[in-house]
């Protein structure tokens, strides 16, 4: 008769409670005894490819190098299980069969004494090291049982192969296999596996490098005993039988010093120490191009010594994903008399000229140059700031693509007058500059020559973004960093414009020699020398990769010879040979936003009825301004040219037309002052009386000097004068000088007048033969 459902129940109660209780014994040692913690791990930065770019020692100071999964190949795993425990795999973290042999052999005193651990129970012992007695025995048995219901076994093996001990301060075997064979544990030929097996049974006898004799021997031993075993192929171990060793105590990696440091320091700000279970930070850095870029700079650096300059930093991002692949902080990392440890990406320096390129291209969104417009190039006082070009010559008027060309710093300013300095530095501020963002309110027009804050990564993260066209995104320096989405900063138009320009190979700033060369890369690129010729620049782009360059001291000192040009250059033209040198061919495109225009080739405006000479430039449709060209006016003058007439006194008959150049009073007055020909208005006619209805304020003549609302303090000892200097219009033959409403004297448009005025408030004012006023107001201090 079958039995009853409760019957079996009730026989089945008592092994159940049992079980039960057991189980709750074990989850009540095991929440009073929690498993020790791993110890913490040496800090490491991978490169791209995950091999090992920078390993610092543990806060502990142990070479203890977390091994991922990659690293454990089946030859390290069937040497590690074959050697000291091969039933790992099926046993419960305690061998009973091996308890046994090892409590007779030990009894008996028989054979070779032994502790029968397994792979479980030595993880055990390393978490927690112990003196060796019977007691820590039972316990090292509990807490390999206690492993085994908490990891997996290929976790515990990994466990096991980061903190087996190797000598010295070395622990583990990716540890060992870096600082002894200059490999990663998965690039490990069969010998040199076997051979790291073998040393943690004796790490002081068989240390690698020191008794490498000791270890070929036991090596070679248990390579035969494995191919006995059937573990390895017998060919593969008799290769390995005929393979050297090679062992030595390798220095531990150290490439990328500058990015490891970084990334390190910024993981422990995350944590109160570097978390013992990772395994490491991979960065984005490209482990060829990083040692490429250290060796050129290190040997480029060695070759500007007799020159007193002692560093440079390189930054290689690539365009498309923004990731940094080559990050050279200093020369020298080591250098301790160039301050080698300063980060030369991150140090705040100033720009020079580089960033020019992108004031121009904001300047072309909101509607103000083409390549083809003119721009005054003349001495300028805007307000109190007076810039030089950095080769103290004057053009006149050049072109936009000349002045980025050349470097100009004068039209530079006067474009950015017109652009703003808010706007231009809140583009900036968009594009991560934060230097900027922090002296934004001080900042005046000598910031696009160089007058605030920036850093190399700042400054490769904007050429980056023109290479994108016009899209700026943060780079990225590790390889779990999102993807930000992308901020348009300028239009692609606007960029193309500024790449075509930049990628010009007839320009000044080409290195000594290298207009010769075979190997000149095709990149866009622009220099930069700031003030006092202490920082050099050079940063260039291609289709895939940009690069940016600085030159210098970490001091501040500046150097004759540096300048971006011949200093900066170079290094960067040798980093693009080395690293892109292939890239070239695919370069950018016009896009669908740009087109061309017939332009004045005087102005570079849209053509006007006077301007017979016209040629091709390109525009932003519906953007650009499109307002006619008035280079040249039409005057009406007497049959002898003596006199021009305006329309209230223009004679019924006995007059003609004549066209003359319509001069800015800036361009006008340089062209007066170097003696360059260019054709004059006749004066206008004596005889009339009536106000001219042609001249606007604009005509008034403009006082240079003194500045408006300025404070001059002048020696009273020595009677130091003031100067008055003004530009006027193209038909002006004399102006008049007036001090506090005294008249002066009259001079000609260009002539520079003197005066010795006394302390106190002064209003300055400059008419002209037409009658037209201006007037300043400055003050005057006499000590």
């Amino acid at each position: 008769m079958p039995r009853q459902p409760a019957s079996v129940l009730r026989r089945l109660r008592r092994p159940l409670l049992v079980l039960l209780g057991v189980l709750a014994v074990a989850l009540g040692l095991n929440w009073l005894l929690p498993l020790p913690s791993p110890p913490p791990y040496s800090p490491v930065v991978t490169a791209a490819d995950g091999s090992v770019l920078h390993a610092y020692l543990s806060p502990d100071q142990k070479w203890r190098l977390a091994a991922d999964l990659r690293d454990i190949t089946p030859t390290l795993r069937k040497a590690i299980v074959a050697k000291e425990d091969k039933w790992f795999y099926y046993h419960p973290g305690i061998n009973p069969v091996a308890l046994l042999q090892a409590v007779g052999r030990n009894a008996l005193d028989t054979g070779r004494r032994t502790g029968a651990s397994t792979i479980s129970m030595q993880v055990a012992r390393m978490l927690e090291p112990k003196e060796r007695t019977v007691g820590n025995k039972l316990l090292e048995m509990l807490r390999a049982l206690q492993l085994e219901a908490h990891y997996s076994k290929d976790e515990i093996l990994q466990l096991y192969l980061n903190l087996v001990p190797y000598g010295s301060n070395v622990e583990g075997v990716k540890s060992a296999a870096l600082l002894y064979y200059g490999q990663p544990p998965h690039y490990l030929s069969l010998a040199q596996t076997v051979a790291l097996t073998i040393v943690p049974n004796n790490p002081t006898g068989l240390a690698p490098g020191r008794h490498n004799a000791r270890l070929l021997q036991a090596r070679n031993r248990w390579l035969r005993r494995l191919g006995a075993a059937g573990v390895f192929p017998a060919k593969d171990v008799a290769n390995a039988l005929q393979e050297p060793l090679l062992a030595q105590r390798r220095p531990a990696p150290r490439l990328a010093p500058h990015l490891s440091r970084r990334l390190v320091q910024a993981e422990l700000q995350k944590a109160a120490t570097f978390a013992g279970s990772k395994a490491g930070l991979q960065a984005t850095l490209v482990r060829a191009k990083q040692a490429k870029a250290e060796e050129l700079t290190r040997h480029y650096v060695r070759r500007l010594a007799p020159l007193g300059i002692t560093q440079a930093a390189v930054l290689v991002v690539n365009n498309r994903t923004r990731a940094v692949e080559a990050y050279v902080g200093s020369a020298n990392f080591g250098d301790v008399l160039g301050q080698g440890q300063v980060d030369g990406i991150r140090a705040v320096r100033s720009p020079g000229s580089t960033l020019k390129p992108f004031l121009y291209a904001v300047a072309a969104d909101l509607g103000h140059v083409t390549p083809k417009r003119m721009l005054p190039d003349v001495p300028t006082n805007f307000a109190g700031f007076r810039p030089e070009n950095f080769d103290k010559r004057c053009n006149g008027e050049v072109t936009l693509e000349r002045a980025l060309g050349h470097s100009l710093n004068i039209p530079a300013v006067h474009v950015l007058q017109q652009v703003g300095v808010g706007t231009f530095t809140q583009q900036l501020r968009r594009a991560g500059f934060r230097t900027v963002a922090r002296q934004a309110p001080q900042l005046g027009l000598s910031t696009i020559l160089g007058g605030c804050g920036a850093s190399l990564e700042e400054l490769v993260g904007l050429y980056a973004a023109l290479a994108n066209k016009g899209a700026y995104a943060p780079l990225r320096f590790t390889a779990d960093a999102p993807a930000a989405h992308p901020t348009q900063l300028v239009s692609e138009a606007s960029a193309y414009l500024v790449t075509d320009i930049l990628s010009q190979l007839v320009r000044p700033d080409l290195p000594v020699g290298y207009e010769n060369s075979l190997r000149l890369p095709r990149i866009a690129w622009k220099t930069g020398t700031s003030y006092g010729r202490r920082d050099a620049w050079s940063i260039g782009y291609n289709r895939h990769y940009t690069i940016g360059v600085w030159v210098g001291n970490f001091t501040g000192q500046g150097a004759p010879a540096l300048t971006g040009t011949d200093v900066a250059t170079p290094l960067l033209f040798d980093l693009f040979n080395a690293i892109s040198y292939n890239d070239g061919g695919e370069w950018f495109v016009p896009p669908a936003g740009l087109d061309f225009r017939l332009v004045c080739s005087v102005t570079g405006q849209v053509p006007g009825v006077h301007c017979p000479n016209q040629v091709m430039d390109y525009y932003l449709p519906g953007v650009s301004d499109a307002r006619r060209c008035e280079h040249q006016q039409e005057v009406f003058v007497s049959p002898t040219g003596d006199v021009s007439y305006c329309r209230a006194c223009l004679p019924a008959v006995g007059y003609r037309r004549e066209l003359y150049p319509n001069f800015t009073p800036e361009v006008l007055a340089f062209k007066a002052a170097n003696g360059l020909p260019h054709a004059i208005r006749p004066p206008h006619n004596p005889a009339c009386t009536l106000v001219r209805s042609d001249d606007g304020p604009e005509q008034a003549p403009r006082i240079l000097s003194p500045t408006p609302n300025a404070e001059y303090v002048l020696d009273g000892r020595d009677s130091q004068q003031l100067q008055l200097r003004c530009a006027a219009a193209n038909d002006v033959r004399q102006v008049y000088w007036y001090a506090n409403d005294q008249f002066v004297r009259a001079a000609a448009p260009t002539e520079a007048v003197f005066i010795r005025p006394g302390s106190g408030v002064l209003k300055i004012s400059c008419a002209d033969d037409h009658g037209r006023n201006t007037n300043v107001q400055v003050l005057v201090e006499r000590l």
